[in-house]
């Protein structure tokens, strides 16, 4: 017969009222009352660290009751979360259709040359990452770019200078 475990209900609220420490234990607390918690915890966390490491996703599913695989595969679905280290500025080039057809190509090599970087890759000194990105929804001012939270469009390999000059003095 199993020993019941007797809990010390002061110690209990004790744990349960601390102030979570670390931005994943932060973002559970603000987020995991209500429904559907799981992406803003993710959304929270990625812009805190920059991405979500292997060892947040196991908190994530512990506290929200799911499996590792379940919060695992919600971040590798959506482009918006990654699971490494990404640079200090993300660099998007856009690759639709319309972007192509005004020059993105030609943008796309600027970029990859300029920054000695490939689809995916961050600089050395983390401060950027090229990402292909699958529409910016500027496609009237084709080809497009976004750095950070901003766009930028009509972009020629001029303008790709000039944009990475600003990178690298920010």
């Amino acid at each position: 017969m199993a020993t019941p475990i007797s809990l010390d209900q002061t110690n209990f609220m004790t744990v349960v009222t601390d102030t979570p420490t670390g931005p994943v234990a932060q973002a559970i607390a603000a987020h995991k009352h209500r429904q559907g918690p799981l992406l803003p915890i993710l959304h929270d966390v990625q812009n805190a660290l920059g991405h979500i490491p292997s060892d947040a996703v196991g908190e994530i599913a512990s506290a929200l009751n799911l499996s590792r695989a379940e919060v695992h595969g919600v971040v590798t679905f959506y482009h918006s979360f990654t699971s490494e280290q990404q640079g200090e500025h993300i660099v998007e080039v856009c690759r639709a259709e319309s972007c192509q057809a005004m020059g993105g190509r030609d943008i796309e090599a600027a970029f990859k040359q300029q920054l000695g970087l490939d689809w995916g890759e961050t600089s050395s000194d983390k401060k950027v990452t090229l990402e292909p990105v699958y529409c910016l929804g500027n496609c009237a001012c084709s080809p497009s770019v976004r750095i950070g939270h901003k766009v930028y469009g009509r972009v020629d390999a001029a303008r790709v200078a000039e944009l990475i000059a600003d990178i690298q003095e920010a």
